[in-house]
């Protein structure tokens, strides 16, 4: 993913309204510079950039400082301790990293940012200052590191991923720094993602609110936050990143894992309520469409990584202003032009080569009480259980080895779901969570709780 793959580039007037977009941007938002980058079907598909110096546009090769986007990197690696065994996204801090004072925080809840804990540091803003002033974590945390009791409200937090970047390092014996370049990196080729600036990189302003001039921002060393927010990259690196993010590569992480860091683990904060936050990604709907990814900020530059699974389209936008650009809209709409104006062919259907027969005689329709219900057979070899022709609750279940089989989404989500045979061997009914799914409504030779009525089905009168 070097250059744009000219397979899957997009068409004439989709590539003009890329770069109208971008233009609008740089113009309204006063940036320096913006450079933006689209992938679909992992490859890149389209880049480019607007300036206020002409003739030196960047292009997908060089840095930009990317803030909390760092957060999802550092989600990665908790995750990949997580898969090896080394820990339980339900432990509590104190487990594995003792002496913080905030111990009883569980690894999942700094990940949702549901640990109640501050949302910045004590002291001076710790973006625009030394990591040396902050060397050891109480610096990082304070006297009073909670603003909830753990578990109660989505809360976003810094020093919540301070601590999980020092739970690496206390897991794995190395920096932090060390080990994403080793485990995350090196194996998904992003060579030009650094925890410190490497040429060529843009230098990061501020643009006065009310006259177009700017100021040079400093470019600080974070220190401990490092995990929070340290590291540079490139379009490039991050539309490979955000494919990683949608697809998994067993290197890293599997596609099951990163499917979790894209599935809700924490509401909306009040007031916000088209966002919420899985395990280092914020979720959000736009325009009707669902995104997972992350925007970032530092003095000097934002940020933003969206992606849509169902599109098979992700974006990325990195500009080197304080504000001003609006970046994740910016990049919402970008993966909105392409997916709206060129959507995707779907894959041919094709038939199972060896279907399941115990997953094939559980298809077809199903009632509970009076509501018609269907089980389909999908071509990964999931069960999925919905309505038909009205509302209700849908999902798909996952065939364990026991025989039985465990929701993935939705109302069913955990609960399992037990095909309960007659002594001839013949399905008598479905139970899912103590609901009883029987072939014929209120079946007559299903354990219906309640039992049905001895006169059965009849008429007024």
């Amino acid at each position: 993913m070097d250059a744009v793959s000219e397979d899957l580039e997009p068409l004439p007037a989709t590539r003009r309204a890329l770069r109208h977009r971008i233009a609008v941007a740089q113009s309204e938002g006063r940036a320096p510079s913006v450079v933006a980058a689209v992938a679909r079907g992992g490859e890149i598909v389209w880049e480019d950039s607007r300036t206020s110096v002409e003739g030196h546009g960047p292009d997908g090769n060089v840095q930009y400082r990317i803030g909390s986007i760092s957060k999802t990197f550092t989600a990665v690696l908790v995750l990949r301790l997580r898969d090896e065994g080394l820990l339980r996204l339900e432990d509590p801090l104190e487990q594995h990293l003792p002496g913080t004072g905030v111990g009883e925080v569980t690894i999942a809840q700094l990940l949702a940012h549901t640990g109640g804990l501050a949302a910045e540091t004590p002291g001076e803003w710790w973006e625009r200052t030394p990591g040396a002033l902050r060397p050891e974590l109480a610096d990082v945390l304070g006297e009073e590191p909670y603003r909830f009791r753990p578990g109660r409200r989505h809360h976003y937090s810094n020093p919540g991923y301070t601590l999980l970047g020092s739970l690496v390092e206390a897991v794995r014996g190395k920096p932090w720094a060390e080990v994403l370049r080793a485990e995350v990196l090196e194996p998904l080729a992003l060579h030009r993602t650094t925890a410190q600036p490497q040429a060529p990189h843009a230098g990061g302003w501020a643009v006065h609110p009310w006259a177009d001039v700017m100021m040079a921002e400093p470019l600080e060393d974070l220190g401990l936050m490092a995990a929070a927010g340290q590291l540079w990259s490139t379009t490039r690196d991050l539309a490979r990143f955000a494919m990683f993010l949608a697809r998994g590569d067993e290197r890293v992480l599997s596609a099951e894992s990163v499917r979790e860091m894209r599935t809700s683990a924490a509401p909306p904060e009040p007031g916000l309520a088209e966002f919420g936050y899985g395990l280092g990604m914020q979720l959000v709907d736009a325009r009707g469409r669902r995104l997972a990814g992350h925007s970032g900020s530092l003095p000097g530059f934002v940020a933003a990584l969206w992606l849509s699974e169902a599109d098979d389209v992700a974006a990325v936008v990195l500009a080197n202003c304080t504000s001003g650009l609006p970046a994740s809209a910016v990049a919402a709409d970008l993966v909105a032009i392409v997916a709206d104006a060129e959507p995707p062919f779907p894959q041919p259907w094709r038939p199972f080569r060896e279907a399941d027969p115990v997953a094939l005689e559980l298809c077809g329709p199903w009632y509970w009480g009076t509501s018609a219900h269907v089980v389909r057979l999908t071509a990964d070899g999931l069960l999925e259980l919905g309505p038909v022709g009205a509302m209700g609750r849908s999902a798909r279940f996952r065939a364990e080895p026991d025989g039985n089989w465990t929701g993935l989404s939705g109302y069913y989500a955990g609960e399992t779901l037990r095909a309960v045979r007659r002594e001839d061997g013949s399905v008598s009914h479905l139970d899912l969570g103590s609901f009883v799914f029987t072939r014929e409504p209120y079946d007559a030779q299903a354990p219906v709780p309640g039992g049905p009525d001895p006169q059965g089905w009849r008429g007024v009168g």
